[in-house]
């Protein structure tokens, strides 16, 4: 039997269309869709026939529309009390907020919106290529607020794809490991080249867990080479709890125990963790980590709070001011055929990635 210090695997589990999280987390959910060529209105050309309209997460084809009902995607809806990090690796989403924000973005983007005290928003899926198909592929995280800033205000900050940090680590046969950095100072491990010894995030929203101190946050991306092997550098924190979900790839080995099925894996997080992909295919990982928030969690669909008196409160709250109204199209708020990225806040400030890719 292999003890703790070779073996870093507390559990694992499948995955499915959500992952298992722990806290501080709340929520994982991971969108893969072969969305076909667009029609005229950004949704798709091809017959929604068989699809329950308005619920569709069937993947028939390859693809859902969710809750969309000509362009798919996820139409206004409220949230109170934590945030969501919603990190877009292909495709595009366009967002629209009842603070009077909209944005665009994907390839590569992270948005972090913090709802605190509420926000309703929409996020739709337009399908700009009207000649081939429109893949969209993201993770949406849900992170929670400490109760000291549940009723932050609203905030939401875009981290766009050529600002987010990354780390491009080899091993010793030149095969690259590729880390992206959305939260969470990456400190590399052993005898790595002066590029490599340590990347720092950019800073998250202000109210957030991950800008406390202590909150030993992370939130990374990792691409691996085939037979590229790298090692995952321990937690700062003791407490610090750990996931890392393999999703691509045939089979990868930690601290050379083999894994050959995509799942969550439950880390100690107080380890170094050798990685190494043993397959012949790229390897992709997720990785989510934090010192837990350690508070009573009461959650009402969209609505995270630390007792049920504030979710009754929620509730009359978003009846009484729907946080903030609705000025756009009710069912598929988009930002026309131009794929430019762009976001425009609720003061008007408008800004853009820095070189349009």
């Amino acid at each position: 039997m292999l003890d703790s210090q070779t073996n870093p695997v507390i559990s694992r589990q499948s995955l499915g269309p959500t992952w298992p999280t722990m806290d501080p987390f709340l929520f994982c959910a991971y969108h893969d869709d072969a969305y076909p060529a667009g029609n005229a209105e950004m949704g798709p050309d091809a017959s929604l026939a068989g699809r329950n309209i308005g619920q569709d997460f069937s993947r028939k084809d390859g693809w859902s529309m969710y809750h969309g009902q000509k362009v798919a995607g996820f139409p206004p809806h409220p949230h109170r009390g934590f945030e969501t990090v919603t990190l877009v690796r292909k495709g595009l989403i366009d967002h629209s907020d009842s603070l009077g924000a909209i944005a665009r973005f994907g390839q590569g983007d992270v948005q972090w919106l913090t709802a605190g005290s509420g926000i309703v928003h929409a996020e739709m899926f337009p399908l700009l290529e009207t000649t081939q198909p429109n893949p969209l592929e993201l993770f949406q995280v849900w992170l929670n607020l400490p109760a000291k800033n549940k009723m932050a205000k609203p905030h939401f900050t875009m981290l766009w794809s050529q600002q987010i940090p990354r780390l491009i680590a080899k091993d010793a046969h030149g095969r690259v490991t590729e880390v992206v950095v959305v939260a969470g100072k990456l400190q590399a491990v052993g005898n790595p080249t002066a590029a490599e010894k340590s990347v720092h995030p950019l800073p998250p929203p202000p109210d957030s867990w991950a800008a406390e101190v202590d909150s030993d946050l992370a939130i990374w991306t990792l691409k691996m080479a085939p037979g590229a092997s790298w090692t995952l550098p321990a937690a700062s924190a003791k407490d610090t709890v750990r996931n890392l979900y393999f999703f691509k790839g045939q089979s990868v080995s930690l601290n050379g125990q083999p894994e050959r099925e995509h799942a969550a894996i439950e880390l100690q997080a107080d380890q170094d963790v050798m990685l190494e992909n043993t397959g012949s295919d790229e390897a992709e990982f997720l990785l989510l980590q934090g010192q837990p928030i350690a508070e009573p969690v009461v959650q009402h669909g969209p609505f995270v709070m630390n007792t049920q008196a504030e979710i009754v409160q929620t509730l009359s709250d978003y009846r009484r001011t729907q946080f903030g109204g609705w000025a756009f199209d009710p069912y598929a708020p988009v930002h026309g055929r131009e794929a430019t990225r762009f976001a425009r806040h609720p003061d008007g400030r408008e800004e853009k990635p820095s070189a349009q890719e």
